[in-house]
């Protein structure tokens, strides 16, 4: 329905019965035989026609001596700004705490269930409150263990009340042991290699669990300042002959994507980027979705901007296929290593 539309009563009636979203604000209608006045989307019991007036206005609306219904809140800010205004409020509540605060307490604070706030938070941020407050947690620990003594001080500063837990979860928050960060990711060996392929210059690096990284362009020394940037204190080791069978994987794959790229990888971002990679990685060759259309997949229908830009961090092009993702209309938008390459790709799996 054109949200331009809604000029005539038939219009705005047919609007109403279908519960169009799209018309909240352009106008409202109340219902003699209740008394109150609603949003076009009101989710009520359809009133009869006979009943129906429409109104430019909450205000002219009330003048006429309706009042607001208590379901869809005509008179309040509409649902989608009233639930991130919520979310909000329990991130800062997260924020702030010591000591994660429970599903129950963050639920009531907003004025939702339990479940309808979990629900509403992952819709807007893409990640469940839990694993939010994780990733808080894993922020105050990388402060920490830049500024504190000792790593457990760090440690219990950061909200782990156990060194068991601590210890235990931080490969996975930190990509390295404590101490390995503490020296600033020192220590760390990423073999690494750039090849030629198709799509230009091509760089492959892996660390002892997996290819870290996979860089398209145009210039080699720029690929290799790229991994340096985002690994400065680690050992970068290039031109090892045992490397080159990994690199002919990759340029393999990126030849003729359909053969698949069956080599560990070693992804490292927070929890709602692993999210929408993982999720990238089940777009099968050949398939493209849209922003929007991978947001609602991810359950949270309002996030195609976050997915957008999870994309764009993305540090292993191909093997996280985020070349796959299109507007929402299938035309090709921004790529991290250029439209033209992304083009190229899809033409290439969509030929085989």
């Amino acid at each position: 329905m054109d949200k331009l539309a809604f000029d005539t009563d038939a219009e705005r009636w047919a609007a109403v019965q279908q519960r169009a979203r799209e018309a909240d604000g352009i106008f409202y209608y109340s219902v003699r035989s209740t008394g109150v006045y609603c949003l076009p989307s009101c989710p009520s019991r359809p009133a009869k026609r006979a009943n129906v007036a429409f109104h430019a206005t909450r205000e002219a609306a009330e003048a006429a001596g309706f009042r607001p219904c208590l379901r869809c809140k005509p008179d309040q800010p509409p649902l989608a700004e009233r639930q991130a205004q919520a979310v909000a409020q329990a991130c800062r509540l997260i924020d702030a705490a010591e000591d994660e605060p429970d599903l129950a307490s963050l639920a009531e604070a907003s004025g939702m269930s339990r479940f309808h706030f979990h629900r509403v938070f992952k819709a807007h941020t893409g990640i469940t409150p839990k694993a939010y407050a994780a990733a808080r947690r894993a922020e105050r620990l990388k402060r920490g263990l830049a500024q504190a003594a000792t790593a457990t001080e760090a440690a219990y500063d950061a909200g782990f009340n156990s060194s068991g837990r601590f210890y235990a979860a931080t490969p996975g928050v930190l990509g390295m042991t404590p101490g390995r960060w503490r020296a600033g990711g020192g220590g760390e060996r990423i073999r690494f290699a750039v090849a030629q392929c198709s799509l230009g210059a091509l760089l492959v690096a892996a660390t002892g669990k997996g290819i870290c990284s996979i860089l398209l362009g145009d210039d080699p020394d720029v690929l290799v300042r790229d991994l340096q940037d985002r690994f400065p204190k680690a050992e970068l080791i290039g031109a090892e002959a045992a490397f080159e069978a990994t690199v002919a994987q990759v340029v393999a794959f990126v030849e003729a994507p359909r053969i698949g790229l069956d080599l560990p990888l070693d992804l490292r971002g927070t929890a709602f980027q692993q999210r929408v990679w993982q999720a990238l990685r089940a777009i099968p060759a050949g398939r493209t979705v849209g922003y929007a259309e991978l947001a609602a997949q991810l359950g949270m229908p309002q996030g195609a901007r976050a997915v957008a830009g999870a994309c764009a961090a993305n540090p292993v092009a191909i093997a996280v296929p985020c070349h796959r993702v299109v507007r929402n209309d299938g035309s090709i938008s921004g790529y991290r290593w250029g439209v033209e390459r992304k083009r190229a790709l899809l033409e290439r799996e969509s030929s085989e």
